[in-house]
């Protein structure tokens, strides 16, 4: 018994430790920049002309100097299975070859960083989780631009210095096993996981700080921390990858995850695995963002992905792979629910507290 308790102390220590290196590259990057975010914003290296270029041939200007290029690397940490076939669009419809690198979203912009400190140009575009891709932007790793698509886009999806956009939002949804949980047995509000009953049958994706944070928000900081007590106290199982805690609960592994992805959800369950999600009050969404690299090898090939990433078609594209687009041309569940977006240049500052938070109540 002594050595079962010491295996699922180990397990939890593993978890809490990997968690929190997880967290420390961001909150590193942040601790840098954010002590003199507007120094950083104002080095004085020049970025490309064209991001910014409005001009009435600005679409084929870009596109013909993009096939000059002929290729682009991306650094993103959607899935393969959404980001090849977004590569593959693009390429088809351009002629321009997409090198993808795929990651963690703190790989993405560890990598990034380390490469922009170093003088080395790997990366021409980034789309990753907003809050990482605003710690690249207080750094000037990635660069203001311009897309004749903004319009469409709503006010969240824009922060002031325009380093990057909001090409879609992940949504945190509660995913449940279908053959261990019933729809009818779920609560109306989040605030019901707190009932003893759940006790043993809950899931958290090791990393959702900010699912917190945008829950706080909403409910207000007294009643959203003590939900989040009572939550604790339930112990819920941590593991760490938002695609693979979609499979744990189609595995059965995990009953009810209450920070799936709906897109990932929504990917297992097309093919037939048992998993289905609810969207429960407050549904909590986080902006991802797409930006250029401010010393990009490929500008031209950079900006024209851009824009194809915020364009209708691309949006749409999106959608059909079953991601929540951004743009207003788009219906998606935003259109369906009450929800929050966590803005991603406030959890910024913030993330150090509520990562703290977060840490003390269930990675401990």
């Amino acid at each position: 018994m002594e050595q079962q308790s010491q295996a699922i102390s180990d397990v939890r220590g593993t978890r809490r430790r990997a968690s929190q290196r997880a967290v420390c590259a961001l909150l590193a990057c942040c601790t840098v920049v954010g002590l003199s975010p507007t120094r950083a914003l104002a080095q004085t290296e020049e970025a490309p002309a064209i991001y910014t270029y409005a001009g009435a041939d600005r679409g084929e200007r870009l596109i013909a100097k993009a096939r000059e290029e002929g290729s682009l690397t991306l650094y993103t940490s959607i899935a393969t299975t959404e980001s090849a076939p977004l590569a593959r669009a693009f390429e088809s419809k351009y002629g321009v070859k997409v090198q993808l690198w795929r990651a963690l979203s703190e790989n993405v912009v560890q990598r990034a960083l380390t490469e922009s400190r170093g003088g080395r140009h790997g990366m021409d575009v980034v789309e990753t989780n907003a809050p990482e891709v605003e710690a690249l932007a207080r750094e000037a790793t990635v660069a203001p631009f311009h897309s004749p698509y903004l319009a469409d886009l709503p006010a969240w999806a824009i922060p002031p210095h325009r380093r990057w956009f909001a090409d879609r939002a992940n949504l945190w949804v509660v995913g449940y096993n279908t053959g261990k949980v019933r729809p009818e047995e779920l609560p109306a509000t989040l605030e019901g996981f707190g009932d003893p009953r759940w006790n043993g049958r809950l899931a958290l994706e090791a990393t959702d700080s900010d699912w917190m944070y945008g829950i706080v928000n909403f409910m207000g900081e007294e009643r959203g921390l003590a939900f989040f007590r009572k939550l604790a106290g339930l112990k819920p199982e941590m593991r760490k990858g938002h695609i693979l805690v979609a499979q744990l609960v189609a595995a059965g592994e995990l009953p009810v995850c209450l920070t799936i992805y709906s897109g990932n959800a929504d990917s297992i369950k097309a093919k037939g695995g048992p998993i289905d999600w609810a969207a429960v009050e407050p549904l909590v969404g986080r902006p991802q963002a797409i930006a250029l690299a401010k010393n990009a090898a490929h500008p031209h090939a950079a900006l024209l992905f851009a824009d194809f990433m915020l364009s209708p078609e691309g949006q749409k594209l999106l959608a059909d792979l079953g991601r929540i687009p951004s743009s207003r041309t788009q219906r998606t569940l935003l259109d369906q629910y009450r929800h929050v977006m966590v803005d991603p240049v406030k959890w910024l500052n913030e993330a150090p507290k509520w990562q703290q938070v977060w840490t003390e109540l269930f990675l401990k």
